[in-house]
């Protein structure tokens, strides 16, 4: 796919400066410059400035929300050779928690005393098609990192609790020494044809009508053609014969790498799984034009920013390499 790297959260070219990590005195002069700036998140939000012109809401390391969380900041690296670090403030707790924190799509927002009115944590999945392609790749790995660090505060091996470590990016336990590293899943997506119909599925606690590519997690051992082949399998009773890389995003939602395949179909009989899927389908090529322009009550399209419907796109343009 010739324009495989624009998918939402992909990559911007944004300096990770990873040398600089393990740098304690060189992340305290960059978290005391003019430049610095800081992302909050609270339980995996980001902090957003809303308004005209949507983007996140960076705040100087001198702000009193965020000036004392420096030893436990992610460095998220240079951004032209600005510093951006990100802090979890999830020890707040607002006068009021919505009930649709693990919703499909949280639509609430979360205003800090301490910030203007105009800066809420918004949920990303809802305002990741309004940020640069630099802000959403700053977004998702702020969101990941951080969301590691609450999930994974012990160690694994002796189950001590774990030190925050090489600016976020690795914890170490004090008691037996391991590392551990922040956490990838493997996840294939899967763009499934057979002559001019693509293969459709839901699952049951999706919007009504939603409709989008099959994916499933890649099992140890196993290679993404492999996986692309048993998950279709798995969850429609389509037999799968060749397969091809077409394109990745990270999706922080919370920690997979979503791996965009084509895979061609030799059978066109479904039988679901449902235990995975609520419902499977073949959708033609008009069809799915129409589904995308609005015109098919029947089924809504893939969620926008998300990798199905980037690779849906590609295939209706003609644009899959």
């Amino acid at each position: 796919m010739r324009d495989a790297e624009t998918v939402t959260f992909g990559g911007s070219g944004l300096d990770r400066a990873a040398h600089l990590r393990g740098d304690a005195a060189a992340l305290e002069r960059l978290w005391a410059g003019d430049a610095a700036r800081v992302l909050p998140l609270w339980r995996g939000k980001p902090l957003f400035r809303l308004g005209d012109a949507q983007e996140l809401g960076w705040l100087p390391a001198s702000h009193p929300l965020v000036m004392a969380r420096a030893a436990r900041s992610v460095f998220l690296g240079l951004d032209e050779g600005a510093a951006r670090f990100a802090v979890d403030i999830s020890d707040w707790d607002p006068d009021e928690i919505p009930d649709t924190l693990d919703a499909f799509l949280d639509p609430s927002e979360q205003r800090h005393p301490l910030l203007d009115q105009d800066l809420a944590f918004s949920e990303l999945r809802r305002m990741m098609t309004a940020l640069t392609p630099r802000e959403a790749e700053l977004a998702a790995t702020a969101k990941a990192i951080t969301g590691w660090h609450r999930s994974h505060a012990f160690c694994s091996r002796c189950g001590a609790r774990s030190e925050f470590w090489m600016a976020g990016w690795q914890s170490k336990c004090p008691a037996c020494g391991a590392h551990h590293f922040p956490r990838t899943d493997p996840v294939v997506i899967m763009l499934i044809t057979h002559g001019n119909s693509v293969l459709m599925g839901r699952s049951p606690h999706w919007p009504e009508g939603m409709f989008s590519l099959l994916a499933g997690f890649v099992e140890p051992g196993e290679t993404i053609e492999a996986a692309v082949r048993r998950e279709v399998f798995e969850e429609s009773g389509v037999h799968v014969g060749a397969v091809n890389y077409l394109a990745s995003q990270p999706w922080p939602f919370p920690a997979s790498l979503m791996l965009g395949c084509h895979g061609q179909a030799t059978s066109r009989e479904i039988t679901i799984d449902p235990v995975e899927i609520e419902d499977a389908k073949w959708v033609s090529r008009e069809q799915m034009l129409a589904v995308f322009a609005g015109e098919c009550d029947a089924m809504l399209p893939a969620r926008r920013g998300a990798i199905a419907q980037f690779l849906l796109s590609n295939w209706l343009a003609d644009r899959l390499d």
